[in-house]
């Protein structure tokens, strides 16, 4: 008893020494970003910072997708609804502000056109994240803790991506509907965009807990 008392000190003792010198590795990177991107040493401190916070809160968007067919589980998928509703708040008044002061709206260029590559797409990359265990953000999380097979999903998306660069105007040009996409303050006005979106995630709230209550029973 007293042996694996202290073989457990022990290795705290190395976990904690790794770790601080670790930490202090990547304090002194953030400093040396620092001194040539103010911008570039906020990537890599903000980056460090929502990795360890993913890692241990053990947060996962392919299980707020899996396991209520698996397992009945909503809590994983209310986590995600919650997260989608704060970022929706956040980014609407970062975009507003920007909106209101005369200035270029950041991340316009991500809105893409719709049409049914975006409904095959999404349906193969969720099948695929199933299957690997995890989405993107995930997978790199995974990798830092040592799960080798997920270096194969990450050289998947390597390749997936180049894939799909190549072939992305097919798709557009045959199966596209709506060219520019949608911009919901465009069509909405700002607060009704907000409202609409809330709402939405509301409603898949309240059935995600139906959802958890019919499994219990």
């Amino acid at each position: 008893m007293v042996k694996a008392t202290d073989h457990k000190k022990d290795e705290f003792s190395q976990q904690f020494s790794a770790g601080s010198i670790l930490l202090l590795m990547l304090l002194l990177m953030g400093l040396f970003l620092f001194q040539y991107s103010m911008v570039t040493a906020f990537f890599w401190i903000s980056g460090i910072a929502f990795g360890y916070t993913l890692q241990r809160s053990r947060f996962c968007f392919v299980a707020g997708l899996r396991d209520p067919a698996l397992t009945g589980s909503t809590a994983m998928t209310r986590g995600v609804l919650v997260a989608l509703a704060v970022t929706s708040i956040g980014f609407t008044a970062i975009k507003y502000f920007y909106y209101i002061t005369g200035q270029t709206i950041p991340g316009q260029s991500y809105i893409s056109s719709i049409g049914m590559h975006t409904v095959i797409g999404g349906t193969i990359f969720g099948i695929g994240m199933v299957i690997a265990g995890g989405c993107a953000s995930g997978m790199l999380m995974r990798i830092g803790e040592g799960f080798e097979i997920h270096l194969i999903t990450l050289l998947g998306f390597f390749f997936g991506t180049l894939l799909g660069n190549n072939h992305l105007e097919w798709w557009q040009t045959h199966l596209m509907w709506i060219e520019d996409g949608v911009f919901l303050p465009d069509v909405f006005g700002w607060a009704g965009a907000l409202i609409i979106q809330l709402l939405v995630i509301g409603l898949l709230y309240g059935l995600a807990m139906k959802w958890e209550e019919k499994q219990e029973l």
